[in-house]
């Protein structure tokens, strides 16, 4: 069961709800004036920060792209929300649907995923969707034996890529984005498939960039990317969608490879939950290249960059993370990261402030009144599309002192602790349990605790490191004490 939280909608306004405020603007034009000013002129977070400054309400009405001119059947018309407070309507399946709404109005087609609508596209009252979620959570749980040697083994790889590059004397540093993504991709390959990719040469060089494009090609009608001049990049980029066509040889590779090699975590959707072959490799592969790859690509890069740049902080890491190694008889897994509160509270800080999936959104199955803080009350009815804005409402200045800044230690102790169930990454609170009947990432602890290993395995290592950028520019080994 989700738990209790402090009532974000009821049926009785009480005192009466008011309507909200924002708008659309004209057919057409406004949506690609909120277009424009989402991708173009203010950016996301400036876009959300703005509206709800003008409108001086944390609840508000804008368009949220993708929209004209090719984007059949898609309807850009939200209820944004940005205080943690409202956003936890978002979590009450009896509010919210979420058929269809990972990303958004937008739904990409399931030629994507082999024609399977997987889990995360599922609502709670779908009669597959609890058959998916257990087989996510079942493969999770059959992971757990081997998921820290697997992610160790993983970082042992890519630091001696990246030692082997400063020692190159490579200008700018060593970059750590293709080292950590084959980590990345090689671990969950083989904790979440049972499937090696060093049987398979092609899938071992490229099955990393694979997903990549396999995950670009989904979200790039959503994202601002800023690699290409801004006018090319509406016109090229956010003015339709991409075909699945583009990445089928690709995604067909890795389907063969998790039929072939993968049998054994196919077999446990097939026996164990009255999957077909298909439906469980292409679940399998969501969860492993959108979910976890995906994920863990977009959150590892900001925790190792946070510590990268802030020297006091790494000295307090580095002695946590000794400390509790000494009483763990030096080994780095699931026990001892527990013993590292420092570093906990630093990963949920950087989930705080740069969560890997910024947008969470639910239709509203009922008319209800959407509370807010001191029972500010909004008329939602049925059908309209919740879009919270997690960077903002997880800076909710009525929640979180200092909400705009970094605080390493803001969740350590008892009053810290109580602050997590504000924090909302995962799809619902810290303090919540992923369960077969919500949509709460099943992956939500042990997501944590990776990244809590990683820089655990750093300061096992190395005394300390510096990052300019995505790249380290100095990596201090160890000295014997």
């Amino acid at each position: 069961m989700l738990p209790s939280f402090s009532p974000a909608a009821t049926a009785v306004a009480t005192p009466p709800p008011k309507p909200i405020p924002g708008g659309y603007g004209a057919p057409v034009l406004g949506p690609l004036r909120d277009r424009l000013d989402y991708f173009w002129f203010q950016g996301p977070e400036e876009f959300f920060r703005r509206r709800a400054a003008q409108y001086r309400s944390t609840v508000f009405r804008a368009n949220i792209p993708p929209t004209f001119p090719f984007f059949v059947g898609v309807n850009p018309r939200v209820v944004a929300i940005v205080d943690t407070a409202a956003f936890t309507a978002l979590f009450d399946p009896e509010l919210v649907d979420k058929r269809d709404c990972l990303i958004g109005p937008y739904n990409p087609s399931d030629s994507f995923t082999g024609g399977t609508r997987v889990g995360v596209y599922l609502d709670t009252e779908e009669p597959e969707h609890e058959r998916t979620k257990a087989f996510a959570m079942d493969l999770l749980r059959r992971s757990s034996r081997v998921w820290a040697p697997e992610f160790l083994e993983g970082v042992d790889d890519m630091l001696a890529a990246i030692e082997s590059d400063l020692a190159a004397g490579k200008e700018g540093g060593a970059s750590f984005l293709v080292p950590l993504q084959k980590c990345i991709f090689r671990f969950l390959c083989r904790a979440v498939a049972s499937a090696d990719p060093a049987a398979e040469d092609l899938v071992d060089r490229y099955g990393l960039f694979i997903l990549d494009v396999w995950l670009g090609l989904q979200l790039v009608p959503t994202q601002k990317i800023g690699a290409i001049p801004q006018p090319l990049e509406e016109l090229l980029l956010h003015s339709f969608p991409f075909p699945s066509i583009l990445v089928k040889p690709g995604y067909d590779l890795l389907y063969r490879f998790v039929e072939k090699h993968g049998a054994a975590s196919v077999a446990v959707g097939v026996k164990d939950h009255g999957m077909s072959d298909k439906d469980a490799i292409n679940n399998i592969l969501f969860l492993l290249g959108f979910n976890a790859f995906g994920g863990f690509s977009v959150f590892l890069p900001f925790l190792i960059l946070q510590a990268g740049k802030d020297a006091a902080l790494r000295a307090k890491l580095r002695d946590e993370v000794r400390a509790a190694l000494e009483r763990h008889a030096g080994e780095v897994g699931f026990a001892s990261v527990r013993a590292m509160p420092l570093v906990r509270s630093t990963v949920y800080e950087v989930l705080r402030m740069n969560p890997p999936v910024p947008l969470q959104f639910g239709r509203a199955r009922r008319d209800f009144v959407l509370r807010s803080h001191g029972g500010e009350g909004f008329s939602v009815a049925a059908g309209e599309m919740l879009c919270g804005y997690q960077p903002l409402a997880m800076r909710d200045p009525a929640v979180f002192d200092r909400p705009d800044e970094f605080v390493a230690d803001r969740f350590v102790g008892a009053e810290g602790e109580a602050l997590l169930r504000y924090v909302y990454w995962s799809n619902g609170p810290e303090t919540g349990e992923p369960t077969k009947g919500n949509k709460q990432c099943a992956a939500k602890d042990v997501v944590v605790a990776t990244a809590c290993m990683l820089v655990a395995e750093l300061f096992r290592r190395y005394d300390d490191f510096e990052c300019d950028g995505t790249s380290f520019t100095s990596l201090q080994k160890r000295q014997p004490s």
